[in-house]
């Protein structure tokens, strides 16, 4: 049981005892360094109902606590702050009940709980991943394991955008620049061929635009009249129309960006449940306007729009259907929203990875659904994103100049390669080892650089930055896993089936500040599910490491004469190591048993 559950009661005891006051909710925080302590009741909120000096008060409740409590043997009050300290026995009873439990920190999935279905990815199929898709990817895909380990199941699903102007903007390229070219025939993957005509067409049809601007055209004029746009958008007209030649093109062209996109995925370490398209979604949420239109939601417009006014929300009037009858985005988005709640009538919530510059489409989207009547509308969460960018600036898909996903992986492998050679601690390693750390480091620092940083917070991205084995990043932290194992391979004696107790010995400082911050993984798990945060598990993982690097410069372990202490400082670096695994692994990241 956690300090503060234990804690909560017998301080309600006291406060009625001694003040004949009842309080719901007890405050607590960690404790700050300077102090000693190891939880601290904060005494300011009991002011509103108890008159008196806040320090008289917290040593009042602080004696109950060492009279009444057999887990309390003293405290000290500073300012509004009671700050408790805790035997040791209960922190050698703690770790006795968890340093075997594999999955400590984890909560069980409820039977009766509603699932979460969490969507991320979502990309186009007219070019590869980027940088930005592998931030979106990272998140989504960590959000999922998360709340996953929070105790609810969840779904991970994709929506893939594999229609309109910008795929046939690539189709007619490749009809027309493209030779037959195939991924077999051309050396690469279908994402990048397909990816390398959407510029093809941009750079052709910037040529006409100049063309037909030589000619007297003004710019508007030239971008509307130029010949290859003016295709691109009679083809969209003939796939709508389902012409077979069209349809059969757009089948092959989309295959190839699909077994591109699974490779990727593959390398980057993320899966799906789902998949939704939008060749199949796009007339979804048709229905649902005539639904809202008969219940007085939705309201037509005199040319046979329809529309719903938002502005007594503080929003404004959207649209949802076009003159011509046809779906907006945010129609679409309704109807697979429902759709998806059919599909998996468990769900009972949806979390949208989608970047910060759809903020008010998700705002719309939720509002509408709840004043259509869905329950579930109540938990639609959008994890919002800031961009990444690179030092150089911005990246232009449709010029070419974005950060490739597969070659950042690369790169992040080679750097972390070069790195690694350089400090001279691979002796030993065959060349298959060697390439399969690299991945290890190099994948573990793009991840990590990504996921310790608030979602909502833009990120400048530095390869080299990321890839530092000093400091808050995935190296220093995999190294100091490494550091562990290559401990545990070197101890020689049976560690693992000893139990211990305070009778038998007592905690350095150092064992007690790591066993405390070992004590707080399962609430930082439930805190990011909740927070859909995963960089405060990056973080949580970045102190612990901390708390463990300085407990290994302040105690010897192996060289421990004492056997009681050395086994007992053994089992506390395998659960670090444990520890450390499992949280990387919420994150998507591995970790080397050497290094």
């Amino acid at each position: 049981m956690k300090l503060s559950q234990i804690l909560t009661q017998p301080i309600q005891n006291a406060i009625r005892q001694l003040f004949d006051v009842s309080i719901d909710r007890v405050e607590f925080q960690i404790t700050r360094k300077e102090f000693e302590g190891d939880i601290t009741m904060v005494i300011f909120p009991l002011l509103k109902v108890i008159k008196g000096n806040p320090i008289d008060i917290g040593t009042k409740i602080g004696n109950y606590l060492v009279e009444n409590v057999d887990e309390i043997i003293r405290f000290n009050v500073v300012s509004g702050f009671l700050n408790i300290v805790v035997s040791d026995d209960y922190y050698f009873t703690f770790f006795n009940e968890i340093k075997n439990d594999k999955s400590f920190g984890f909560a069980e999935v409820s039977p009766n709980e509603k699932a979460i279905m969490v969507e991320y990815s979502s990309p186009n199929t007219n070019k590869p991943l980027h940088l930005g898709h592998v931030r979106n990817n990272l998140l989504g895909y960590s959000v999922a394991e998360i709340i996953k380990a929070s105790g609810k199941k969840v779904y991970k699903t994709q929506i893939i955008n594999d229609r309109g102007i910008h795929i046939c903007k690539s189709m007619l390229a490749w009809q027309k620049f493209g030779n037959g070219q195939t991924p077999e025939s051309s050396g690469l993957k279908g994402d990048k061929l397909v990816g390398n005509f959407y510029v093809k067409f941009d750079q052709e049809y910037k040529v006409q635009i100049s063309e037909l601007i030589a000619q007297g055209k003004s710019e508007d004029d030239a971008k509307k009249l130029a010949p290859i746009i003016l295709e691109a958008q009679q083809m969209l007209l003939d796939w709508e129309a389902g012409k077979p030649e069209v349809i059969q093109l757009w089948k092959t062209m989309n295959q190839w960006v699909y077994n591109g996109f699974a490779q990727t995925y593959k390398n980057l370490g993320v899966d799906f449940d789902s998949y939704y398209y939008e060749s199949n979604t796009y007339l979804l949420g048709k229905e649902v306007v005539q639904f809202g239109l008969e219940k007085g939601i939705f309201e037509k417009d005199a040319d046979g729009s329809v529309w719903i006014d938002l502005t007594p929300d503080g929003l404004d009037r959207k649209i949802v259907l076009r003159s011509d009858g046809t779906a907006v985005y945010m129609t679409q988005d309704i109807g697979t929203a429902i759709q998806r709640v059919k599909d998996f009538p468990d769900v009972g919530g949806m979390v949208y990875t989608v970047g910060n510059e759809q903020d008010y489409h998700f705002k719309v989207l939720f509002l509408i659904l709840k004043k259509l009547g869905f329950d579930w509308a109540e938990s639609l969460y959008h994890l919002s994103y800031g961009m990444v960018e690179l030092p150089s600036g911005k990246m232009k898909s449709r010029e070419g100049t974005v950060v490739d996903a597969d070659d950042l992986m690369e790169e992040m492998t080679e750097t972390a390669g070069k790195i690694a050679t350089d400090l001279g601690k691979l002796e030993g390693y065959s060349a298959e080892e060697k390439a399969i750390l690299f991945k290890t480091i190099g994948l573990g620092a793009l991840k990590y650089y990504i996921l310790k940083v608030d979602p909502k917070k833009q990120i400048l991205f530095n390869p080299e930055e990321s890839v530092d084995f000093a400091g808050n990043t995935g190296p220093f932290i995999q190294y100091t896993y490494a550091r562990i194992q290559s401990i545990l391979r070197k101890a020689d004696f049976d560690y693992q089936n000893v139990i211990l107790s305070a009778s038998e010995e007592s905690l350095h400082p150092k064992e007690k500040e790591l066993l405390k911050q070992i004590e707080l993984y399962p609430e930082v798990i439930q805190n990011a599910a909740s927070n859909h945060s995963p960089a405060l598990v990056a973080n949580y993982t970045y102190e612990l490491v901390k708390e463990y690097n300085s407990f290994y410069q302040s105690v010897s372990i192996l060289g421990e004469e004492n056997r009681t202490k050395k086994v007992f400082r053994v089992q506390l670096s395998q659960k670090v190591a444990d520890t450390i695994k499992s949280a990387f692994k919420l994150l998507g990241i591995e970790v080397p048993e050497r290094m």
